[in-house]
């Protein structure tokens, strides 16, 4: 039922997106499609993306096309034929080389068969069949996974795919062409074997009226097939193949996203490794916590937070008449502001694969340097990574020993730079919650071999409250694809066969998730400031005493109903802890 209103909301928002870009030189066009009925869609000059969409109130929903191009779409470059049984679409560029894309919008349990070369094939939602047909384009398809039938069919390559589930095993055919063919039905949890009455009514409404079953046909030469897996969440190295160490640690920890992310990138090993493990005691993502009872009292609390600007940016100089206290809704007096000297677990995680093999020695002198800037209290971590991880050293204060373990490594091989820092967070730091921890990161932000893909991650970083401080050095290697003005014509290839192009955004969105802040280096020497500045950034901070009417600090002590605001305009207030006055937040 939650997946049926889920397709729901993202049909909406379909419909939507079809209403305003219609408006900007496309062709809008209304598909006269019977119950059961099959659209084939022929578009060699871009993409084909479409919806199933559920009727409301027992009315049938309409077929809509949409074609879209930057260069406007003409009303004879869409070609419209065919029955209300079959109805085909082909798109017909005015001249050579002008991208067109195509969106549909299908009533549910419509067919579809869409041929494309270099386009990506996106569909989604409660079809009764998709048929799929593309040179390298990539075929991505979100559905009901009750009763699934498949067969995917390479002919040009290796297969390349990844799946929510595990498939059937590739057979080789003749000329070099490979297979994939099987069926799967989900099971049924023995949770969701016994809903309530009104969910399993309603379920059985909706299951009555509209079937589940999905047939899949997918033929490319050198395509990447997806099933039921974010375009988003895909990792770079689709190959199937033995979990590397960071992998195996990510697995151990019990963290549900990132795990999840690394039975999807190779279930076989997976499923092999987790036999070899005691149980796992998964650690949830979110969880509702019945809370405590709290003691009335009249106590003094001590708050450690850190304030930002819109960039991330800690504030200093802030003073007691800067803050503002509320807990339960109630505004509490405060006691005293003072600059906080809490010290802090710090990861540095440096990347030596081939990809900066030119900078290793900076990095090396760069990293001493950092180490040596640091306060003398904080706990200095020093990680390496390539294909894999390596621990130069644990958590220490002793600054010789940092230094001398920067000796110990050389540059080369690939980079799985995501399964890095999901090693971090999910193993080196996971012992650490609810302390000051942060993760300073020189890379130059590509990923050609990691089992996670980026925002896999972001749900994990999140929930570990490290700040992430990502320092970007220059790639030498400039894709060829981010100068194509189709480069977007199926973005997930563009992903895949440009990978030492440096991923936009991306380190941008790690701070942000984070809270840390993005340093792009556009100069080797612009290093060495931004390690000054992150120790700045670490180094502001605040501890606010205030009076509480509550007695109860547990764990971190930072209850939900506690609220701490800063009075200066487009500043933010991040709680790490909360303890009673008198004892010493700062260890």
């Amino acid at each position: 039922m939650q997946l049926f209103l889920q397709r729901i909301a993202i049909s909406t928002a379909v419909i939507a997106v079809l209403s305003c870009v219609s408006s900007a030189q496309a062709v809008t066009r209304e598909l006269k499609l019977a119950d059961g009925g099959e659209v084939v869609v022929v578009n060699h000059a871009g993409r084909v993306t479409a919806q199933a969409v559920a009727g409301k109130d027992g009315k049938p929903v309409g077929g809509i096309l949409m074609a879209s191009s930057p260069k406007g779409v003409s009303e004879g470059e869409i070609r419209i034929g065919g029955s209300p049984e079959l109805v085909t679409v082909e798109v017909v560029p005015a001249t050579v080389g002008k991208r067109i894309d195509v969106m549909l919008v299908l009533p549910e349990r419509t067919r579809i068969s869409a041929e494309t070369l270099a386009g990506e094939v996106e569909v989604n939602g409660n079809l009764a069949g998709i048929s799929a047909k593309t040179d390298t384009g990539t075929v991505a398809v979100d559905v009901p996974t009750d009763d699934i039938t498949y067969y995917f069919l390479w002919i040009e390559s290796h297969p390349r795919y990844l799946a929510d589930f595990e498939l059937s095993g590739i057979k080789e055919k003749s000329a070099g062409r490979f297979e994939i063919k099987g069926s799967y039905a989900k099971v049924p949890s023995p949770k969701s074997q016994v809903p309530s009455a009104e969910v399993q009514d309603q379920s059985s409404k909706v299951k009555d009226q509209i079937p589940r079953s999905v047939s899949l046909n997918f033929t490319t030469s050198r395509g990447i097939i997806l099933l039921n897996v974010p375009p988003n969440e895909v990792m770079s190295d689709l190959r199937e193949r033995p979990l590397t160490n960071a992998a195996k640690a990510i697995v151990r920890s019990g963290d549900s996203l990132l795990m999840d992310a690394i039975r999807r990138a190779s279930p076989r090993y997976f499923g092999d490794y987790m036999r070899t493990l005691p149980p796992i005691k998964r650690e949830p993502v979110l969880i509702d916590k019945t809370p405590q009872a709290e003691t009335p009292a009249d106590v003094q609390k001590t708050a450690l937070v850190r304030v930002t600007d819109l960039k991330n940016r800690s504030i200093a100089g802030l003073e007691d008449k800067d803050f503002e206290v509320f807990e339960n809704g109630a505004k509490r007096e405060i006691v005293s502001v003072e600059r906080s000297t809490a010290p802090f677990n710090l990861v540095v995680l440096l990347d030596v694969s081939g990809s900066v093999e030119n900078y290793v020695n900076f990095i090396r002198k760069a990293a001493r340097a950092f180490v040596n800037t640091v306060d003398k209290r904080d706990r200095v971590s020093l990680v390496i990574f390539n294909e894999d991880v390596k621990v130069l050293s644990r958590f220490t204060t002793d600054k010789d020993k940092l230094s001398t373990s920067l000796d110990t490594f050389d540059a080369g091989g690939a980079t799985a730079y995501y399964d890095a820092l999901g090693y971090v967070i999910s193993d080196t730091l996971r012992p650490l919650k609810g302390e000051r921890t942060a993760i300073v990161i020189l890379t130059d932000g590509d990923d050609n071999r990691s089992f996670l893909a980026f925002d896999s991650l972001l749900g994990s970083i999140q929930e570990s409250g490290a700040l992430i401080y990502p320092l970007y050095v220059p790639s030498a290697l400039i894709a060829a694809a981010s100068q194509n003005q189709n480069a977007d014509i199926d973005p997930l290839r563009k992903k895949y066969m440009s990978l030492s192009a440096k991923s936009e955004g991306e380190g941008d969105k790690l701070a942000r998730v984070s809270g840390g802040v993005y340093y792009p280096i556009t100069q080797v020497s612009q290093i060495q400031r931004a390690y000054e500045d992150i120790v700045l950034q670490l180094r502001t901070a605040y501890s606010v005493t205030f009076h509480s009417g509550t007695a109860t600090v547990s764990g971190n002590g930072v209850p939900p109903r506690l609220k701490i605001k800063s009075k200066r305009e487009n500043t933010f207030v991040t709680i790490t802890s909360v303890t009673a006055a008198g004892q010493n937040p700062e260890k």
